[in-house]
């Protein structure tokens, strides 16, 4: 590529602001690290017995090179299991994995297992009411895994949701690691988004069957690999890549294929040469800086990216120390150009997205308007101008070449001089309900502004059963609360989409305003989501009545009841009985995780108080 051009000053700002807020947090981080990598490896400082028990089922050749431990060993941490699309393919990695160890002559070992669940499956169940916390138990699993101290590297198998959130904050609680993640690919396209969609809304109003819909969904979601819609999975993708943990155009390569494979093996081979035994150190907690985080933010942007993100890359920066706002992403979402259409932003999915010029099309367009950071470092060793290419087999042999000059499909895929939109698309609102952030990138314009009546729902169930009941009649804003983290682990609230929009199409003017979460694939209805305070701590969302004029401003970042300023004031809280919530699907024994949670503008973590806390003094 062609010479940088000069940082966008926005960025260069914002980046600014968060290195200063975060100086006390990071550089006491960084001490961390710095003091856990002072032995190297760290395997040879354990006791022989406890050597022993680490390679006690390897194979003499790799018994011999523990015993040595002048050879780098490699840590799997995998969320394996063959219910999940996305993961089912992780099941013959570690052999792909233990064989290219071999191949560069290290060893690799499993390290240890982490839960996945699957957002799809629990999507207005009570399984979901545990999905947000399991990123922090996948986190914990993490530290487990990595706790016996016998791995130079480590590489991380996950894709969903929760996941790899949750991977990053164990990666980063053992940031003296280098760190590699390692994809698995979206399934191959199925029925058209669009046609779902429809057929989603049919179902329910009532005008197809319960068959139709489940054939629909199974053609939908078909075989092994990711999604295709562009939810939080992958998201979750597009950020490993161009925050530098993936390879190069290893994001949405389909699952087992040849060149799926060779990125796999190629990736294991970049984490046995970053670790501390070789000259090309470069530990994850180093790596993840505040650089790298910006740079997520701005591809969230520039991609029309899942909301959860607000709340997973704040806990995931917090992590390492690196405190973001949201009104870091607000101001990067102002200079960010919508590059991407792909669903619930389009018709396409990530396949066609791929296809267009995908990730090496994305990045070499912000690089080139100076809206990413090239100067950061990356598991491939190279700054992120090497992540403008995109990878390609030559009989076996991979190698990389230079990503397209321009787009393939204009339809999906455009550049900085004619985006989809010139902002990101992501708005925060401020106001007399306290903050909460939308995604216009699907809503019409026309929409990006909704004054009505308040409907009060203390349940999703509460508002399907009024929809199906039919008084859910004129222009009104659903208020859905007691649903943030403290109350019932913040659920995702994505099967409201359909009734919502149903009411939308017929000519009433909706919106949605929740102290919950939507999914990644939230879409056309305007919504203000992860209100805080949330309701259950006697946030302003619980003071709402019935008919109370709502107004949500995705034009000006404002939400606001327009009660007067008395009488608001002087208004009780509602309260709810949330007992069910707390019971069954295992839901007891997140007790602790509920009473502890931050808020959802700190990224609702169980973790990240004291770097939050430093900041602030």
């Amino acid at each position: 590529m062609a010479a940088q051009p000069a940082l966008n000053a926005r960025v260069a700002e914002v980046t600014r602001g968060i290195v200063e807020r975060s100086r006390a947090g990071r550089a006491r981080y960084l001490e961390r690290i710095e003091a856990a990598a002072a032995h190297r490896p760290e395997r040879t400082r354990l006791g022989c017995a406890n050597q022993a028990h680490g390679f006690a089922a390897c194979g003499p050749a790799d018994k011999a090179l523990l015993r040595a431990g002048a050879t780098p060993n490699l840590g799997i941490v995998s969320a394996y299991n063959d219910m999940l699309s996305a993961h089912q393919p992780y099941e013959r990695y570690p052999g792909l994995i233990r064989e290219a160890a071999h191949a560069a002559g290290g060893t690799a070992q499993m390290a240890g297992g982490v839960p996945a669940m699957c957002d799809g499956i629990t999507q207005g169940e009570a399984g979901m009411e545990l999905s947000l916390f399991s990123r922090e138990v996948i986190a914990l699993a993490t530290a487990v895994a990595l706790s016996h101290q016998t791995f130079d590297a480590a590489v991380f198998l996950g894709i969903c949701d929760k996941i790899v959130p949750g991977l990053v904050i164990g990666a980063l609680a053992f940031g003296h690691l280098p760190a590699v993640f390692i994809p698995s690919g979206p399934m191959t396209s199925g029925l058209p988004n669009t046609e779902k969609s429809k057929i989603r809304q049919l179902f329910a109003e009532g005008k197809l069957g319960r068959d139709a819909l489940l054939e629909a969904e199974a053609k939908s979601y078909h075989g092994p690999g990711t999604c295709t819609f562009y939810g939080t999975a992958n998201t979750n993708q597009m950020l490993m890549e161009i925050m530098g943990l993936h390879l190069p155009g290893a994001s949405f390569v389909t699952p087992d294929t040849p060149l799926r494979d060779a990125l796999t093996k190629a990736a294991v081979e970049r984490a046995l040469a970053i670790t501390a035994l070789g000259n090309a150190y470069t530990p994850v907690g180093r790596m993840l800086d505040e650089k790298a985080f910006v740079n997520g933010i701005v591809g969230l942007h520039a991609t029309g990216g899942s909301t959860n993100h607000t709340l997973h890359l704040v806990a995931m920066a917090a992590a390492g120390g690196i405190f973001l706002t949201w009104d870091d992403f607000s101001a990067l979402a102002e200079v960010t150009p919508l590059l991407a259409r792909v669903y619930p932003n389009g018709a396409a999915d990530v396949n066609h997205f791929h296809a267009a010029g995908g990730m090496a099309f994305v990045i070499r367009e912000l690089l080139g308007a100076g809206l990413l950071h090239a100067d950061v470092e990356t598991v491939l060793g190279q700054g992120l101008e090497a992540y403008a290419r995109e990878p390609v087999l030559d009989g076996e042999s991979l190698g990389w070449r230079e990503g397209p000059a321009a787009t393939g499909d204009d339809k999906v895929l455009r550049g900085v001089s004619a985006p989809f939109q010139t902002t990101g698309g992501l708005k925060v609102l401020d106001g007399n309900l306290g903050r909460a952030v939308i995604k216009t990138s699907a809503v019409a314009p026309e929409r990006h502004v909704i004054e009505a009546p308040a409907r009060v729902f203390h349940s999703q169930d509460e508002l399907q059963a009024a929809f199906k009941a039919g008084t859910l009649t004129g222009d009104f804003v659903a208020v859905v609360r007691f649903q943030g983290p403290k109350a019932n682990g913040m659920p995702e609230l994505h099967k409201l989409m359909p009734p919502l929009g149903v009411l939308q199409d017929r000519g009433q003017k909706v919106a949605l305003v929740t102290d919950g979460r939507m999914s990644g694939a939230s879409g056309k209805v305007p919504s203000a989501i992860h209100v805080t305070p949330e309701a259950v701590e006697g946030g302003a969302i619980a003071r709402i009545r019935d008919g109370d004029l709502v107004r949500v401003d995705a034009v000006e970042g404002r939400i606001e009841v327009l009660v007067p300023p008395g009488e608001w004031a002087a208004r009780p809280a509602a309260s709810a009985d949330l007992s069910s919530s707390h019971v069954g699907v295992g839901r007891e024994l997140f007790a602790p995780f509920r009473a502890a949670v931050g808020t959802a503008d700190k990224g609702a973590t169980i973790f990240a108080a004291p770097v939050f806390t430093e900041a602030a003094e």
